[in-house]
């Protein structure tokens, strides 16, 4: 893998010291190219979760290195100051709830992100369109979320996942709370945006529907990951 994409090696997570330490991270290897969509998957206490916040600098590991594009950012320590910014530019985030910011329209909620990083408001609203049009959800733009099925509001929370053009994008259950058409659709999404924007999406899931969808899938145990290839299923 080279250019852009997510590339882990050795990446470790250790709570706590002496007797009490636990090692919830035991040196996870994973790559993700751009474009490319992975499944993420294992039990409860597995790891996932440790993994998914190392991952989105939301906890410091304890050792390893994680490259994002062609920058080194973690590697036995943070290579870059303001970790927020890089949440926030390079790292979008798709959860198994919406959370949609309830005061705000349609638009609002996916022009926030990028307002925040400085975007012109006429240019930030310019980008969450055209992603809510990606989206064929461009005729709620001006609708409250409370105004919005759960499908609709799940494609809200993904474009606003997508407006910064992150090069990766973590995706938590995105399809949990969905039924069968609906997950369906939502990683059709995923999938149809990683192409066009070239970026490497990670979903960790349960989800037994979509299991079968994804070409690559990373099994996390005991804080150890292990590769193999998935069946790839055309969407139903």
């Amino acid at each position: 893998m080279s250019g852009k994409g997510i590339r882990i090696e050795g990446l470790r997570k250790r709570y706590g010291e002496g007797d009490t330490a636990v090692n919830a991270l035991k040196g996870v290897d994973m790559q993700v190219a751009p474009g490319e969509v992975v499944g993420l998957i294992g039990p409860s206490g597995s790891g996932k979760s440790t993994l998914l916040k190392c991952l989105g600098a939301v906890i410091d590991p304890t050792a390893g290195r994680m490259t994002l594009g062609e920058e080194v950012i973690y590697d036995d320590g943070w290579k870059v100051r303001d970790l927020r910014a890089l949440r926030r530019d390079k790292i979008g985030f798709v959860f198994q709830a919406p959370y949609l910011i309830p005061f705000l329209d349609v638009t609002d909620n996916v022009a926030l992100l990028p307002m925040l990083a400085g975007v012109a408001n006429g240019e930030s609203r310019a980008k969450a369109l055209e992603l809510l049009t990606a989206l064929d959800v461009q005729h709620r733009a001006r609708a409250m979320p409370s105004q919005l099925s759960g499908g609709e509001q799940q494609r809200v929370a993904i474009a606003r996942g997508l407006v910064n053009r992150p090069p990766v994008i973590l995706a938590d259950e995105p399809t949990a709370p969905l039924d069968s058409e609906r997950a369906m659709a939502v990683i059709r999404i995923l999938n149809d945006m990683a192409r066009k924007f070239e970026t490497a999406i990670i979903v960790v899931t349960h989800d037994e529907k979509i299991i079968p969808t994804f070409k690559r899938i990373y099994h996390i145990r005991d804080g150890v990951t292990h590769e193999e290839a998935g069946e790839g299923r055309e969407f139903e």
